[in-house]
This record gives C-alpha cells, sequence and structure tokens, in this order.
C-alpha cells in the first residue's frame, strides 16, 4: 500500500487483486457539492486526493450528467433538467493524480467496463440541433435499464441497445489553457458565438469556484469539450476504446462523468440516454508521441462498425489562429472572423483541424510523406461527427482503419 497511499482516505476502497490494488471511488453524499470525490468546474487549483499508478485499475462511481435523483420512487421537488439554477453540469469523479505522470507526457486511459444504474432519462433542452422546432415543448423520458436494453412506459414497443460509454474523460488544464480558454472563449460570447462561461452558482468544489469561492470567474465549464479532453461525448469511447489525452499538470488528473446508457452521433436533442454509472479504466503513460491538437483514441473495430480490426482517430474543434480566415468562410467577409480564435459550433473548421491532426500522426508515427498522408486520408480516413450540442466546439473524428497497414509497412 505504501506506494498508493499512506492512508486510505475516505470514500476510496482499496481490494487487494491478484496484480495490483483496485482504487474504487464511490459516491459521497446526495450530491456532488458535499462529495469529496465530485466537482463540476474545471481549473487548475481543483485538489487531487485520489492516487493511481499506471496499470491500476480505478473504479469511477459517477452521477448523472445534471446531478438528479432518476429514481421515480423518489419523489423530487423539480427533475426537470432544464429546470435548476445555475448550473450542476457535469458532476465528474475525480481528479485522480496518476503518479509518475508529467506535464507533457500523454495519459492514455482504456475503457474496460461500463456499468448501468438502474435508471436513465432523456429531455428535450434548448440547445439542441433543432430545438428550435419545439420552443415550447418541455419533454422527457425515464428510462428502465437493463443489461442489455433500456425501456420506458412513455415509448411503448421501442427498446434500446446498451451503449454505454463515458461522454466526459478529461484532465485538468493548467494555468496557461485556462487562461486562453477564458480569453477566447469571453471574446467569442462577446462577438455573439454560442459559448457557456463560468457560472459560479452550483459549482464545485465551492471553495474554489462557487459564489464566493477564490477563483469563481476562472472555472471553467465543462459544457464544451477542449484541448484537455472533457466532454467529448464520442459514443465509440465504449469498452474496449483507448482515449489519449495530453498532461498539462504533474499527475494529470484524471476525471470521468456524464455518462451515457446510448447515444446517437450528434446528441441532437441536447441529451442521450443520461445515467448513473460505474466506469471501469485503466491508464498508461505514453512518451513516444505527441498530440498537438485535441484527444486521439483507438479501439476494437466493432466500436464503429468499420472493415477493421482495429482503428485510430484525431478529433478537431473549431479553433484557429488569430489573424486567420478559413478559406470556406472567407466570402462571409465577417469582421469577426479574422480577430476570433474559437468559432461557435463551426463543423467544417473542425473537420479541418481533425484532418490536419490525423495528417500529423500518419507522418509521425507511419513514416509517411505529407502527400502519402493526405492520399491515405482522402481514400481510406472518414470522418465522424463527435457531438453538436457542446457548444461553441462541435466535435470531429477522423478515423483511420489500422488494417489499411500490412506488417511490413508498420
Amino acid at each position: 500500500m505504501a506506494g498508493l497511499l499512506a492512508v486510505c482516505l475516505p470514500g476510496m476502497k482499496l481490494v487487494t487483486a491478484e496484480a495490483h490494488e483496485v482504487v474504487h471511488i464511490n459516491r459521497e453524499g446526495e450530491n456532488c457539492i458535499v462529495d469529496p470525490y465530485c466537482f463540476n468546474r474545471l481549473h487548475y487549483n481543483v485538489p487531487m486526493k485520489i492516487r493511481a499508478r499506471p496499470g491500476q485499475t480505478i473504479i469511477f462511481e459517477t452521477r448523472n450528467t445534471t446531478d438528479f435523483n432518476l429514481d421515480p420512487n423518489v419523489e423530487v421537488e423539480d427533475p426537470r433538467m432544464h429546470d435548476v439554477p445555475g448550473s450542476t453540469v457535469h458532476p465528474l469523479t475525480g481528479p485522480v493524480y496518476i503518479e509518475g505522470a508529467k506535464a507533457g507526457d500523454i495519459l492514455a486511459v482504456t475503457i474496460e467496463k461500463v456499468i448501468p444504474g438502474e435508471y436513465g432519462i432523456t429531455a428535450i433542452l434548448p440547445f439542441g440541433l433543432i430545438s428550435d422546432l419545439f420552443p415550447n415543448e418541455r419533454y422527457q423520458v425515464l428510462w428502465e435499464l437493463g443489461e442489455d436494453y433500456a425501456v420506458s412506459e412513455a415509448l411503448p414497443g421501442i427498446r434500446i441497445p446498451n451503449a454505454g460509454f463515458p461522454g466526459i474523460v478529461t484532465v485538468l488544464p493548467d494555468e496557461q489553457l485556462t487562461r486562453t480558454v477564458l480569453d477566447r472563449e469571453h471574446q467569442l460570447e462577446q462577438a455573439g458565438g454560442s459559448v457557456s462561461l463560468p457560472l459560479p452558482v452550483n459549482a464545485a468544489p465551492a471553495d474554489l469556484c462557487g459564489p464566493d469561492g477564490s477563483h469563481r470567474h476562472e472555472c471553467l465549464r465543462t459544457v464544451p469539450p477542449r484541448e484537455h479532453g472533457g466532454n467529448l461525448d464520442i459514443r465509440y469511447l465504449a469498452s474496449g476504446a483507448t482515449l489519449y489525452l495530453p498532461c498539462y499538470i504533474d499527475g494529470c488528473g484524471l476525471a470521468i462523468g456524464d455518462v451515457h446508457y446510448a447515444q446517437g452521433d450528434g446528441e441532437v436533442s441536447g441529451t442521450g440516454i443520461e445515467m448513473d454509472a460505474t466506469v471501469v479504466v485503466t491508464t498508461d503513460i505514453v512518451r513516444d508521441r505527441t498530440i498537438r491538437h485535441g484527444a486521439h483514441y483507438e479501439g476494437p473495430s466493432t466500436l464503429l462498425d468499420i472493415p477493421s480490426e482495429r482503428f485510430y482517430a484525431t478529433t478537431g474543434f473549431p479553433l484557429k489562429a488569430k489573424g486567420q480566415v478559413p478559406r470556406d468562410m472567407q466570402y462571409l467577409d465577417s469582421p469577426h472572423v479574422a480577430d476570433l480564435e474559437n468559432l461557435s459550433k463551426d463543423i467544417s473548421l473542425a473537420a479541418r483541424n481533425a484532418l490536419i491532426e490525423m495528417l500529423h500522426y500518419l507522418t509521425e508515427m507511419k513514416g509517411l510523406t505529407r502527400e502519402q498522408a493526405y492520399i491515405v486520408m482522402s481514400v481510406a480516413v472518414d470522418l465522424r461527427i463527435g457531438q453538436v450540442v457542446d457548444a461553441p466546439n462541435s466535435g470531429v473524428s477522423a478515423i483511420l482503419p489500422l488494417d489499411i497497414f500490412t506488417e511490413e509497412s508498420e
């Protein structure tokens, strides 16, 4: 035990396994605000109270996306997801200090298993892709979650297969990235873009991010994904997938939340089947590659339904260099485009960034020239939308089937 913790912290169980201890992070209390192992804002000063070694099994007990009690047998004052003052989105379990990980490393997080809770919920939210067509709707569905299917009395004759995955896998940003994000998102908001700025009400940890918190105007919302990972909402990050995240601080600060029983590509109403869940992961530290923009991930082809045994993917968000006008937007002659570093929900720019990152991967890791890599991307790489609701950063993946490479070429 000495290599893990001198004293076992409350809320963390260490269970002896054949090869190593298992780090089990429990939910404590009725909500994230009172749970010492839960937080719902991102900041470099969020304390890490849990430690784990690379290779250890880490069990995260997570809360549903809005931290509601979803049990229909328990009365709650107002369970509607969009009637909460402030924001309880998203409660995250962690953060976990990964021993040996340094700023500049890459953290590999393998999803070993996702165990659903008993109930789930799906709602129409105002920021869904076509929610403007439902301006007066306040509709949600409660699901009973089984091992294989979800069913709902509100949708008789329909059952949704279990395809559980964590919507959020993240590390903590450092001070520089935090200030970069704040600057670009404030600038985007002033230009009229869709963005989620710091909001202290219902923020956790309260002493850091709450109404009287020491850094309440700096704590990043969890709504959009960013360079550190976060709310990727990529349904392919299910059991068997490995996500690669750049570490910005020593120990990385791994956290997981927003687990879905199932989600369609795009999560177009604003929610999937949101649930409490248990997520089992293992980690490793990678130092033989770099990630310049967005997370990378890989996994078995069954997660993608493509004719390949394995895949590798990069991600892109609508970010750009200051002063740059994307080619496809030059015709707009907008006075804002050149000055902004973050464009709102721009799938085209996100796809471009995913392809640029794939180009970097193919040249760095596969030894191809830039021209060769471009041809490979043109004939073999699929672009798929991860989500279009986490404003301002819609996400696109560039997916490379690894079976196109023979043993000799690798």
